[in-house]
């Protein structure tokens, strides 16, 4: 599905209820297949919560999870110690692409029987479920937290439970310790000191226990944007957020006081408001190695504000849905726009203008439809393949049209 949005005005001081963090609940639901006695509440309604719960309750040999790379990640270490148990996982071409190589190694080096059925280092993958007694292993942790991630989460069940060293520079660090923190919560015992995870194994029964999934501050993202290219004094509400996030993207609070809007917490709740304009700031400089899902977000506001923004932190970008630097600058050239990439940077230049009625491709890309709609505030635009936002965001334009953008598909 195509949709064009004609050029269209905020509808201030609305209310919208966002679907809970994919990466809380995918985690919480991979230890709750872990812990039967979880109960969690506000999972995410995303594409991607639905495929890991579906592949966690399904009895077949063959599980595809399509464009789900954190659920690859974190199936493959799940389905690694379910004992006797065969499977072939599986995915969509471009999850074929997607390296998982350095979480194999490390998971083959603790006992591990994982084969891969095509190419080398990617999926699908084969594996052969079995009782790991191994419990040191090292990693290397500056290509994606995803990878540490999934062992961690299955460390509390292995006998011997974990001591994981990280080599290189570890990234996106608030995803590791969303990790820890969730394990934390269940009771497991956990230290990250310098570059070792340590991670014991659960010996006490687990009590019941519910925990509610906050809202998931990618998602907000895209609010934050609109607010920054709405007019002063615009303001919009969305909920349910804590204060202190486990989240990495909770950055954005502070990052869009570059763009002139203000963040209020008030119990559950934030109210963004355009406070001030950006007029005397040239550049924006962001290291966003913690936070990179947010980048497509945060170049887009810059665009639609005609600022230079200099981005680094960026290298997980090329093994996304799509090479995110790449589209990035593919579209935002459409549009007008000046953009130099590196393996792990992105350069945008002040532009004077924005160029109309452009079609964006999203590449199979959630982010890339999202990130690109709120500059429907300047000008119109289309977005191809709309519908893939429901990856994440099942209900984004429905949220868009209530805040008073002008939606139509394109026949």
């Amino acid at each position: 599905m195509d949709i064009s949005i004609k050029k269209s005005k905020l509808t201030s001081h609305q209310n919208i209820q966002i679907t809970g963090s994919k990466s809380e609940s995918n985690r919480l639901l991979l230890l709750q297949a872990l812990y039967p006695q979880i109960q969690i509440e506000n999972v995410s309604n995303s594409d991607d919560s639905a495929l890991m719960q579906q592949a966690l309750n399904s009895q077949e040999e063959l599980i595809d999870i399509h464009h789900a790379g954190t659920a690859m990640r974190f199936l493959t270490a799940y389905f690694s110690i379910q004992n006797n148990r065969e499977v072939i996982i599986t995915g969509s071409s471009r999850m074929k692409e997607r390296p998982i190589k350095i979480l194999v190694d490390a998971l083959t080096a603790l006992g591990a029987d994982i084969t891969y059925l095509e190419n080398d280092g990617f999926p699908p993958l084969k594996i052969k479920g079995r009782h790991l007694k191994k419990s040191k292993v090292s990693l290397e942790a500056h290509v994606s937290s995803q990878y540490i991630s999934a062992l961690l989460l299955i460390a509390s069940q292995l006998e011997n439970g974990l001591e994981l060293t990280l080599k290189g520079q570890i990234t996106s660090v608030p995803y590791i310790k969303m990790t820890l923190s969730l394990l934390n919560s269940i009771g497991v015992e956990t230290s990250f000191i310098q570059n070792t995870i340590v991670v014991k194994p659960k010996t006490l029964q687990l009590k019941s226990e519910v925990l509610t999934v906050e809202s998931d501050w990618s998602s907000a993202s895209y609010f934050y944007s609109v607010i920054a290219l709405s007019d002063l004094g615009s303001e919009i509400t969305i909920n349910s957020y804590n204060k202190n996030s486990l989240q990495g993207d909770s950055v954005l609070a502070s990052i869009y006081k570059n763009f002139g809007v203000t963040t209020t917490f008030l119990g559950h709740s934030i109210t963004l408001k355009k406070t001030s304009t950006i007029s005397d700031k040239s550049s924006v400089e962001l290291d966003l190695s913690n936070a990179p899902d947010i980048a497509q977000t945060i170049a887009v506001t810059a665009f639609g504000l005609g600022l230079e923004c200099y981005m680094t932190g960026l290298h997980t970008l090329k093994i996304k849905e799509t090479d995110r630097l790449v589209a990035l600058k593919t579209e935002i050239e459409k549009l007008g726009g000046d953009v130099a990439i590196t393996e792990a940077s992105l350069h945008l230049k002040s532009a004077k203008g924005i160029n109309d009625n452009v079609s964006i491709s999203t590449y199979n890309d959630h982010r890339m439809a999202m990130a690109f709609a709120p500059l429907a505030l300047k000008v119109p635009i289309i977005i191809n393949n709309a519908d893939v936002v429901s990856k994440s965001y099942p209900q984004f334009w429905e949220d868009f049209k209530t805040i008073g953008f002008s939606i139509n598909k394109v026949l």
